[in-house]
Formats: C-alpha cells, structure tokens, sequence
C-alpha cells in the first residue's frame, strides 16, 4: 500500500511544492501537483530523482565522537562522565560511537567550561540556512543566551548577504519583491549573474515559457553565454568584474535621456538630485568608455538599448550570485535598485528586485536572527558578533575557542581552505550536526546523526519570501536540529522546555512580526502553495506598495562609483602575462557541497567530478588535465572541456566535490561591507598536467 504525502523540496531556494509516493516507510518516488503555485507542475533532475540520500547507508546513525577529543579531555571530565566513556564504542581508528545522552551531557560540559574559563565570546556558530526556521531560531537563541555570545552567522555569507545589504539600504527591505509568476505579468526581463537554468530551473522554465509565448523580451548579462543567452534579444557577455560598471552606464543612459519616470521619484524617493549630479560627471558611467576595451567594444551600443527598454516597459531583473560574489557586490545590488526606483519598476506586479537565492531556508535563516548583526525581524543587534571570516581570524589568534556548526560545510564550500583548516585546528570543541560525515563532520570533535527536511515537520523560506510548512515523509527516530540544541542547553541552563516544533514555531512568529499570523494550521491549510511574508491575516505577494521600509518610507538613491581594476585594467594597460580569469558556478544535477545529490547515483553519475570549462581558442594553450594555482593553494588536477560559451582567456569550473579542492585557491578578497568572497572573479596560473 502507498500513500501520497506533501512537502517541500529540500534542495535550492525556489522552494517547489513536492508529493512524496511512500511504500513501507520509504520513498519511492516524488512529483510536483499540476496545482502547486511554485512548481506549476514540474521538478528539477534534484527535486525529481534527488531523495536517495534519506535512506543512504552513508547517513549519520548515532552521535560521534572523536577518541582524541576523549584522550585529551579525560583528566577533567566530571566523574560521572569518565565512568560512562566506558559505554563508548569503537567505530574505527579515528571514531568512537555514542549514546545520544552522552554526547549531548559531553558538549554540555565542554560548552559550559568554555563559557567559565574565557567567557562567552569565545564560542561561534554558523549555520541555520538548511534546516527550519524553528531550527535557525533556537540556534541563534543558544549563541546569544545560552552561550552569551554574539558571534552568529549563516551561510547567507558566502552568498546573497549583499543582496541585503544593498536593498535594505536602498528600500528597506533585502528580499525579492514580487512572486516568480509576475514573470507573466512584465513586459521585459534581465537576469544578470544567474545561470538560471542550471541554479534555479523551476524560475527559469517561466522564463522561457514567456519568452516563446512573446509576453516578455529578455536579457541576459554575464561572464559567458549560458543557456538562457539564446532566448535573449539582448545576449551581453560582459568583462570579469563590471557589474558596477555595467549598471552604472544603464542609469547614465535613462538620466541622460530623461528616461526616468518624474513623477515616481518625486513621490517615493530621495537624494535623486545628489545622485543624478555624480553620475552624469563620472566618466565610468559613460558607455563609451568601452569603446577602448578590446573584446567587448559591442557594449557601446548594447548597454544603451537595454536600458532604454528597461526604463520604457514594465521590467524585472533577477540577479543570482554573479552580482554578489565580487569585491562590490552591495554596491552592484543597490545599483539594482537604482535603476527600480528611477524607472518605477518596483511596487506593483510584473516589476521588481529579485535575488535568487541558494539555499532552501536561507531567507529563513536570515528572517529569524542566524546573522551578527541583525537579531530576528532584522533588528539592529544589541551586540554585533563577528562574520565567519572574522570568525576565523579570531580562531588564529585563539580568542575563539569552539564552534558550533549547523548544516553548513564550511570546510568545503568556504574560500581560503588552507588558512580555514589552520583555524579549526586551533578549537578546543567543534561540533556539527549533519546527515553524512562531509568535510566538517570529519573535522569536528563530536558529530550528531539529525532529522534531513524530508523526516521533520517545520516552515522554511524560500527566494520570494514564501513559507512552507514541511510534513515528515517518512519516519525517523534520530533528533531534529532543535532537538539536539534543545538537550544541550537544558544541561547547561534548563531553558528550553519546547516539546514540538509547533510550541517552538508559536515562540518564533512572537519575535518574528513577518511571520505573526502564520500559525501552523493557516500553514498546513496552505501547504501546497505557501504563504508570502509578511503575513497577518492574509499574506502579501508584493512588497513596497505603498511605501518602502525606510525610516522614511522614501526610496533612497545610493551611487557607488566603479573602480577600475582586474580583467578591465589590464585589457586597458595591454597586459597578457598568460594568466587565466576564473569563474565558479553550479552544475544542474548537483547542489552545493553535493552532500545530498552525491548520494542518488541517478544524479552523481551524470556529474562524478568537477571539471573546467575554456574556450575553444585557448585549445593549444591547454592541455586535458590541469591544475589551478594562486597565491593561497591549488586545486586538484582537473579535466578540461573546450567550449564555445567562454570567452578567450577565461575559465569556468563548479566546486560541488570537496575532492577537486576549488576553494583552496580563493583568498580572502571580499565585498567590503559583508565579508562575501569573491568567488565570481579570480586570476589564476595553470599548471599542465
């Protein structure tokens, strides 16, 4: 007998609606109700086929614990605790296996030793942005209560944080304006660092569908033609690290043609004088200055035709992690938002600002307070912690003296490996709570076997601001990420006397005013479309319409002029020293650090290694099999496609398997407001193999 259960997908942001067919308590299959609002129907290769990691004999059965972590602690442990490490058993050279009652009283003890010996900015934590917000919540609870720390984080870091930089200081709010349907309902479309097809595919199907139904014209800017490229009326491969530039020259353009919409700016916004004055004298904001860029001389035209459809039609642009990973990815967001607030193309459907942003409850994670400096609702922090690169520096200095991982390999998917492992070996405690021994499980000192999203009931938040209720699709007795924090605490202070994720979520929407009126039965009542935030009675699919959530209620113009640098300066200065510029993206059938897809042979086996992609004219230049190096490491050898989709001189790789070592060659060059790596940009030596 089989019965049909519906959830949410666990993969990437866009949060598509799933039904699970379940025989004898696993999963046999899992499809999308032709009804669902976010999937209309369709999954992704991972939605689809992606749910063998569940029942994997890979998964974390029981907490772990490594024996030098025993050998080293045993002469302080507590009395009670020596006499029960007896009852601890040997799973190989490295590992012992425990009892869930001893390793969460362990961690307990090792937490509260800490705390006592050198206070409680000696712990960190990150994570948050894979599990639940009743998770996420109680995670930044114990970091800022419990352990009286500040230092809180999630892997928004490594990701979309400028994106909310950028439009909280411009709008007030930092997440995605309208539903993704409001693609049916714009006239004109840009998407600008997102290889949507491969990274959010469930948007880009809307996409096409209203570029072949002809109710939108699109336009595509990146690095290299990707797949969407050949849908555009407009295809503008742009230099590595122009973005600024690039959205800059647009609005030079709509001000400079009078293109902006009067009567929008004199009623929603402020500083347009103060800004148009700058822009109109800064000559990087001219298109002509392409005019003596070799390669790309096209842009002199190109740049002011899309922004004379952008400003004239009613316009969306969506943005991935090609506008947030550089050195000025807050800059290049409020750039964004510039151009919104000058054509009007914001607070109304069919128009608006929309990040796509990766990880299924990372808009969650960051709603609920998993951040240093925002606690939940996003308000000011009453002491701002340290970003995870501080984080690390701080490990260095031996200042930090435990972390507490959650969900987030921040062994693989964060940049300067080498100087990261030096950090962690620095700690007296790393804990992390997984589904499979990934590259920080192996690194940590107590692991803990939890609930996966398709085991545990919870609300996640996907890219529009959209909350699913997600049900158990099958039964599991090891903990959820809650639970685990939960039983920690409460033998360090005894707080936290939750008993369902219900009871926990009630605490949530009492802190978080986004979610207040989402109570667990209006959730459940909508679970196959979700709701969007903020939520009363009601929810509210588009955001700003009346005014933004400023202080002032005002749009606010902020100009950020470019600086020239990188790929640019170097095609300007006439220098060709035989370096490579390097990309990083994703690859469709795997997500992330591939902890889960790697685990369903329908998708790993399609993609079992990470491999460079180059173009097609540096052929002679390369060889089948090379390694990357810079200043900071260097990569594993790895194959090498030629392509016609990159640019001469240019590099594209994905960094799913931790094997290929991809972010040990990345340093830390970030955006200077929130730390994000530059992972979009990087000038690299190749060595032939």
């Amino acid at each position: 007998m089989t019965t049909d259960i519906s959830s949410v997908c666990t993969y990437c942001g866009v949060g598509c609606d799933i039904t699970a067919v379940i025989q004898d308590n696993k999963i046999t299959k899992i499809y999308a109700q032709n009804d669902g609002v976010v999937s209309r129907g369709k999954l992704c290769i991972k939605g689809k086929y992606g749910y063998d990691f569940v029942d994997s004999p890979n998964r974390i059965r029981s907490p772990r614990i490594k024996k030098s972590f025993i050998e080293k602690n045993f002469p302080y442990l507590t009395t009670e605790l020596k006499a029960r490490s007896k009852t601890l058993k040997e799973l190989d050279d490295i590992w012992y296996e425990s009892s869930y009652e001893y390793a969460t009283s362990l961690v307990a003890w090792k937490l509260d030793q800490i705390k006592t010996t050198y206070g409680g900015e000696a712990f960190c934590a990150t994570g948050g942005a894979r599990t639940s917000c009743e998770s996420g919540w109680l995670f930044q609870r114990f970091t800022r209560l419990t352990m009286s720390s500040p230092h809180i984080d999630n892997c928004a870091r490594v990701c979309h944080s400028p994106s909310l930089k950028g439009l909280k200081t411009t709008i007030g709010e930092g997440a995605a304006t309208n539903p993704y349907d409001d693609i049916f309902k714009s006239e004109f479309l840009i998407v600008i660092g997102s290889n949507t097809t491969e990274a959010h595919p469930i948007v880009a199907n809307r996409m096409i569908e209203a570029v072949r139904d002809k109710s939108i014209d699109l336009v595509v800017i990146d690095v290299r033609d990707i797949h969407l490229s050949k849908y555009a009326i407009y295809n503008a491969v742009i230099p590595y690290e122009a973005n600024l530039l690039i959205l800059n020259m647009m609005a030079y353009v709509i001000l400079n043609e009078n293109l902006y919409d009067s009567r929008f700016i004199l009623n929603r916004c402020s500083g347009f004088e103060e800004y148009k004055e700058v822009i109109l004298n800064d000559p990087f904001a001219n298109p002509n200055f392409f005019e003596n860029i070799s390669g790309y001389e096209y842009l002199v035209e190109m740049i002011p035709s899309i922004a004379r459809e952008y400003a004239k039609r009613k316009s969306m642009i969506f943005w991935g992690l090609g506008i947030t990973e550089h050195i000025d990815g807050s800059k290049a967001v409020m750039a964004l938002a510039n151009l919104a607030l000058l054509t009007g193309n914001i607070s109304k459907a069919g128009a608006g600002l929309m990040p796509l942003r990766g990880q299924n409850n990372v808009q969650g994670a960051c709603d609920v307070g998993c951040l240093p400096y925002y606690e939940p609702d996003y308000k000011d922090a009453t002491k701002v912690g340290l970003m995870t690169p501080d984080m690390m520096d701080a490990m260095l200095k031996g200042s930090i003296k435990a972390m507490y991982v959650m969900g987030e390999d921040i062994a693989h998917i964060h940049p300067n490996q080498n100087k990261i492992n030096s950090a962690l070996s620095n700690l007296e405690l790393l804990v992390t709570q997984e589904l499979f021994m990934n590259e920080i499980a192996n690194k940590s000192d107590v692991v803990f076997g939890v609930k996966s999203a398709y085991e545990k009931t919870g609300v996640y938040v996907n890219a529009m601001r959209r909350l699913h209720l997600s049900q158990p699709l099958v039964l599991s007795d090891l903990p959820d990420d809650w639970e685990v924090l939960r039983d920690i605490e409460n033998k360090i202070c005894g707080e936290f006397n939750y008993s369902s994720s219900e009871e926990l979520w009630d605490d949530v929407r009492s802190e978080v005013s986004r979610f207040a009126g989402a109570n667990y039965m209006k959730l459940s009542k909508h679970r196959s479309k979700g709701m969007q935030w903020p939520i009363d009675k009601s929810d509210t699919p588009i955001l700003h319409l009346d005014s933004f959530k400023t202080d002032d209620g005002l749009g606010h113009f902020q100009y950020n002029r470019y600086t020239l640098r990188g790929q640019i300066k170097e095609i300007l200065d006439g220098v060709d020293d035989g370096s490579f510029y390097l990309t990083t993206g994703r690859t469709l059938v795997h997500y992330n650090n591939s902890a889960q897809s790697k685990e369903s042979p329908r998708l790993n086996d399609k993609y079992p290694d990470d491999i460079i992609l180059a173009s097609i004219e540096d052929e002679q230049r390369l060889s089948n099999k090379i390694v990357l190096k810079t200043p900071y490491g260097q990569t594993s050898p790895l194959e090498v496609k030629f392509v016609k989709s990159i640019k001469k001189g240019t590099l594209y790789t994905t960094f799913h398997h931790a094997k290929s070592k991809i972010n040990y060659i990345f340093g830390d060059e970030s955006d200077e407001f929130t730390k994000t790596s530059k992972f979009k940009s990087l000038k690299v030596e190749v060595e032939q193999v």
